[in-house]
């Protein structure tokens, strides 16, 4: 690999050795040499930026080798912060039962409670700054205004990356995207953010996640809900009241006796579980939607 002159020359072949790691960890790796690089340019002023590259590489690192070093440290770190590992279940009822060891179910369950609020605020961010950049457009505060909000938007991104992360458990940057474009003319900067495909997924995902909230949101409440109150039966019924109270037609029922109680009881119970289950499932998958529309793989 030829030695880097330049710092997008350096950022291609870090991108190179990287690829096919995770795009999150891209993202990362890329942003901290950038950042590094560029810091050291604006500390030597004067000097030639080849020069500065061959100094630089000696104490930061070839690509290829702060490439190795980025994945070393994933793995290390993954391994820090992983949850233990549910002991392995090889029955059916086992494996039906353990999903209450698995530490990423309650992490799902919580975001997808917490996901009615974080959607109700993304997409009245979403639809506000649009609809203000679309009403601004016509004076001249409007396209700084839009600028400002796309910034918002990619901010946002970032936090509700680390939100995934934390509660779902899959990868996302720790970074902001690198700015690929510094240094460049303005309207330049301005037209790649405009066709960057990253601008316009972040704001997708703040539109998706008002219905997804609200959908996440009825599923776990409605279920766990049903499940608890099955499960609790028993209990209203040995202290007098009725699970079941219901008059028609002039004819009055008072729900089951103690034996449907009981199975009612325990439909709650596997109910209780298969909802579990359902969530976790759910946190897989907005996993991914997340992944895919907040994290770029073209940096791969």
């Amino acid at each position: 690999m030829n030695a880097p002159r330049t710092i997008n020359e350096y950022l291609e072949q870090l991108r190179a050795a990287l690829r096919g790691a995770d795009p999150a960890l891209v993202q990362d790796a890329l942003y901290d040499a950038e950042e590094h690089l560029r810091a050291e340019l604006a500390d030597q002023p004067g000097r030639d930026e080849a020069a500065m590259l061959e100094h630089v590489v000696g104490s930061y690192g070839a690509p290829d080798e702060v490439a190795d070093i980025y994945r070393d440290q994933e793995i290390r770190i993954q391994r820090a912060i992983r949850p233990p590992p549910s002991p392995q279940r090889h029955s059916v009822l086992g494996r039906f039962f353990g999903v209450a060891a698995d530490p990423h179910t309650y992490g799902a369950l919580f975001y997808l409670l917490l996901a009615l609020v974080t959607g109700i605020f993304y997409f009245t961010w979403a639809v506000t700054g649009l609809s203000l950049s679309a009403g601004l457009s016509f004076l001249v505060i409007g396209i700084p205004f839009f600028l400002l909000f796309l910034g918002s938007v990619r901010g946002l991104s970032l936090l509700e990356g680390r939100i995934v992360e934390t509660m779902l458990g899959v990868r996302m940057p720790r970074r902001p995207p690198y700015p690929s474009q510094q240094g460049q003319p303005l309207l330049k900067r301005i037209g790649a953010m405009f066709t960057d495909g990253r601008t316009w997924g972040t704001l997708f995902y703040m539109l998706l996640m008002l219905p997804l909230g609200i959908i996440y949101f009825t599923i776990a409440v409605t279920l766990l809900s049903v499940s608890l109150a099955f499960i609790g039966s028993p209990f209203v019924k040995a202290f007098g009241f009725n699970v079941i109270n219901m008059d028609v037609d002039g004819f009055s029922y008072y729900g089951p006796g103690w034996a449907g109680t009981i199975a009612l009881s325990l439909v709650g119970i596997v109910l209780l579980f298969a909802t579990l289950h359902l969530v976790r499932g759910i946190g897989r998958l907005h996993g991914q939607i997340a992944k895919h529309l907040l994290v770029p793989s073209t940096v791969a």
